[in-house]
């Protein structure tokens, strides 16, 4: 192993000071590696690219899967409504006129609700209990949709559906950081988030193979519900036994992995690691103007990725095939979207910038929704259904990438999980706005929906580039204030945010 825990009394030689943080100074030497020391010279440990590199595996092998299983659960637990309305949900439940819309728009207003709430206990009590349990309860209320009789049972089963998902993403991103510096976070989230692109192309390949069923005393739909709820109740008991609660208490590391875990998220992910709760000193992430203009690029992004996300069919249904083949045709443009979604997540990742490939998924998204109210459908079958594809790259990439922007940014545990918290269900909230701008008596064009979601896209652009700009001039600002270019200051200098002269944006 190339980690290694000096002795107090190692000398430090021919290395370049970075920066200090509170009682130690992070150095870089001709090798590479990360040296920690303290302030009197005397070494704690040194960093080696090679023991990251195996370390960062095990992590991609060990938690990575499991929570991509648990969030393709969470996905097609959320999203199956749109595949059950083409196999007659709406008539075997006897909805009339908004009755549908309104089903879906309840879900999502438990999200600004219960996520804070629900975050704030993961972050006390560790994701690794507070997210198996999260889908323990989505699942067996996707199961019960099986027995649902009428519009009012599945309302009230929507609602509680989004009271237990409301907090589960935004806790998986709190739970990465944890393991995975701030360069390596955007691929690592971008794999985990394809499982949601992926779910969503399952979900049609298993409504695809579900509608076949025509025996038996239940209607075609409600076998989707029901084999999805089963298999989601089943893996949460093996992700609560399974997931550690962090990298100092994994199993399956040996203690002076542990001990480089520890020291690589001091260096480049949290001030104070494993830091304890507090709520006050939380909540002053909001003394800073950038976090609203971040939530107002949520808002921007939600509706368009709960447009698609919620109703990609009955977009696709345009092209006028029948409802089996409608199903089966959502499939390429969700496994594109998962595809670009890792292009530009890998390519933020490699060259460290992260505000351009937000700003691109936004344009994605605009084009996308443009050229599908802008042309004859029936006459450009190919171009319609190639438009349909950009629609899936603007929502998935955005998504990720603009949750690992301001995650990078902020040093602060608590900060990081109260702004997450409050950032991704005001997005998912959006779907209140999607599930009511797509109305059956447009169909099938949607053009008012359509449009509308391209105007938030334009917006989102726009805002995204404003942020970014922002942070490029302040950190030259910055720059000439110190009189020298600084760049990777250890995150320990950045516990106070923008308002520390050290800190340095991550744009």
């Amino acid at each position: 192993m190339d980690y290694d825990k000096r002795s107090q009394d190692s000398p430090v030689s021919d290395e370049k000071q970075l920066a200090t943080e509170e009682g130690k100074v992070i150095d870089i030497s001709e090798s590479g590696d990360n040296i920690v020391n303290r302030e009197d010279g005397r070494t704690i440990a040194v960093i080696s690219p090679a023991a990251e590199r195996a370390l960062t595996r095990k992590f991609d092998f060990r938690i990575l899967p499991v929570l991509a299983v648990m969030y393709f659960f969470n996905s097609l637990d959320k999203s199956n409504l749109g595949n059950a309305k083409t196999a007659g949900l709406e008539k075997t439940l006897g909805l009339k006129n908004t009755q549908y819309n309104t089903i879906l728009s309840v879900f999502f207003v438990p999200y600004v609700l219960t996520a804070p709430v629900l975050a704030i206990l993961g972050k006390k009590y560790g994701p690794n209990r507070v997210l198996p349990l999260m889908m323990f309860s989505f699942g067996c209320f996707t199961l019960l949709v099986t027995a649902v009789k009428n519009f009012g049972g599945l309302m009230t089963l929507r609602w509680f559906l989004g009271m237990s998902e409301s907090a589960f993403f935004p806790l998986v991103i709190y739970y990465q950081t944890t393991f995975y510096r701030r360069g390596e976070l955007a691929r690592r989230l971008a794999l985990f988030y394809a499982a949601q692109s992926i779910a969503s192309a399952f979900s049609g390949l298993l409504a695809f193979g579900v509608f076949h069923i025509h025996t038996g005393s239940l209607a075609d739909w409600r076998y989707l519900f029901l084999i999805e709820g089963c298999c989601t109740i089943l893996f949460s008991f093996f992700a609560f036994f399974y997931l550690p609660q962090s990298a100092s208490t994994a199993r399956f590391l040996t203690q002076p992995e542990k001990d480089l875990a520890y020291y690589r998220m001091q260096i480049d992910s949290s001030a104070i690691v494993n830091e304890k709760f507090n709520l006050r000193d939380s909540f002053a992430i909001f003394k800073h103007w950038t976090s609203y203009l971040i939530l107002a690029i949520e808002i921007c992004l939600g509706v368009p990725l709960q447009s698609v996300q919620l109703f990609l069919p009955q977009i696709v249904a345009r092209l006028g095939f029948d409802t089996v083949k409608t199903n089966l045709y959502t499939v390429a443009p969700n496994i594109s979207g998962a595809v670009m979604l890792l292009i530009l997540a890998f390519a933020s990742d490699f060259t460290r910038w992260r505000f351009p490939f937000v700003a691109l998924g936004f344009l994605f998204t605009f084009l996308g929704m443009i050229i599908y109210v802008g042309i004859d459908v029936k006459h450009q079958l190919h171009t319609a259904y190639f438009a349909t594809f950009m629609m899936t790259w603007g929502t998935s990439a955005p998504s990720v990438l603009l949750d690992v922007w301001y995650n990078n940014n902020i040093a602060h545990e608590g900060r990081r999980v109260v702004l997450t918290s409050f950032g991704v269900p005001l997005a998912n909230l959006m779907g209140v706005v999607s599930s009511n701008i797509f109305q059956n008596k447009d169909a099938p064009k949607y053009i008012p929906a359509l449009a509308t979601t391209a105007a938030f896209g334009a917006t989102g652009l726009a805002l995204t580039l404003l942020l970014g700009a922002y942070m490029v001039a302040d950190n030259k600002r910055r720059d000439r204030r110190a009189g020298r270019r600084v760049r990777d200051v250890p995150t320990g200098k950045l516990r106070d945010g923008p308002g520390a002269e050290e800190f340095r944006w991550f744009y």
